[in-house]
């Protein structure tokens, strides 16, 4: 059977940054709160009227074409994870293949929160198992700026726009790619974290507007309980399954969503600091995009070979823990 690998990573975001001194501008905050609550110092905004996630994520794609010479044609499938689609419908997936000029591939979008990198990594390695696909393109596109409040203290500091993409090749043998997986959803967590009207259950009205139900909803503390239990529950299952110490993995990379989340299931699991790949403060949390968008930061750090952990939690609640042994070489 043929193992699913990464073979090309690339990532976009907006040149436009919003800090932590432009916040507090803008809601009652400061960045003594922001950091010391959530780590973030500053966010990346894509303020271009007419351009969301699609547009984010073509950026992504065709820095990945270019980046691993790849040819638009080659491509036979694109998964785009997306929680800010550009429509209802048509999918961004349809957007960003026309975009980007993929003419022969088909796509479809998946709606995994901040876990959709690892849910759609899942996807994309059973095609390649099952021998339907041979070039799949993964791409995480998120325009989180257009679901926040910038009048919510709670919530405005924690999100930003950026998209990551990465190309998906068979590899024949099992000591290099995508390893093992492990997901989860609970819907009982759905009261806890998510975007109250603009669904079948409680369609567009003025009233729903006036009541500024079109941003992220997110109860703090019963987040921040569920995300540390369960992205380290499910990364010790896959941990074990795989006979894996900490002393054997090279990388831990968990969801950019809050610098004290990421702390304690790192410090829980006893992974050394100096393994635990983190851009948060810099781009905040990009949701499905976050994971990607770290990996391409570190990438020159990364060798072929090295264990890497991943994990996410998300709206849903949905969560996971993904097992890969790295492959992509950027020299």
């Amino acid at each position: 059977m043929q193992n699913a690998i990464i073979t090309g990573i690339a990532s976009y975001v907006p040149d436009d940054i919003l800090d932590n001194e432009m916040l507090s501008k803008m809601v009652d905050t400061n960045d003594e709160w922001i950091t010391t609550r959530v780590g973030i110092k500053e966010r990346r905004i894509l303020h271009d009227e007419g351009k969301g996630s699609g547009y984010l994520g073509t950026k992504a794609v065709q820095k990945l074409l270019a980046e691993t010479g790849t040819e638009p044609g080659e491509v036979e499938l694109l998964i785009c994870a997306t929680s800010n689609p550009d429509y209802r419908f048509p999918s961004t997936a349809s957007v960003i293949l026309h975009e980007s000029g993929l003419t022969n591939a088909y796509g479809y979008d998946i709606q995994a929160a901040c876990a959709g990198f690892i849910v759609t990594m899942q996807a994309a390695r059973a095609y390649i198992q099952a021998g339907l696909y041979r070039k799949i393109v993964v791409v995480c596109a998120e325009k989180m700026s257009s679901m926040t409040d910038y009048e919510d203290r709670a919530t405005c500091p924690l999100f930003g726009d950026a998209a990551a993409a990465v190309l998906i090749e068979p590899y024949d043998g099992d000591d290099l790619g995508v390893i093992d997986g492990e997901f989860h959803v609970d819907g009982n967590g759905l009261p806890h974290l998510l975007m109250k009207a603009g669904g079948s259950v409680k369609p567009a009205s003025h009233a729903t507007v006036d009541a500024r139900e079109h941003y992220i909803y997110q109860e703090g503390r019963a987040v921040y309980k569920h995300a540390v239990s369960d992205m380290l529950s499910s990364s010790q299952n896959v941990m074990r399954r795989n006979n894996l110490s900490v002393d054997d993995i090279d990388w831990f990379v968990p969801h950019q969503a809050n610098l004290r989340i990421i702390e304690a299931v790192g410090g829980r699991i006893k992974v050394p600091q100096e393994k635990v790949l983190v851009n948060i403060q810099h781009y905040g949390n990009t949701s499905a995009a976050s994971i990607p968008l770290c990996l391409d930061e570190y990438k020159k750090r990364l060798h072929k070979g090295d264990k890497i952990v991943m994990t996410a939690f998300g709206a849903g609640f949905t969560w996971g823990a993904m097992y890969l042994i790295w492959a992509y070489d950027p020299e």
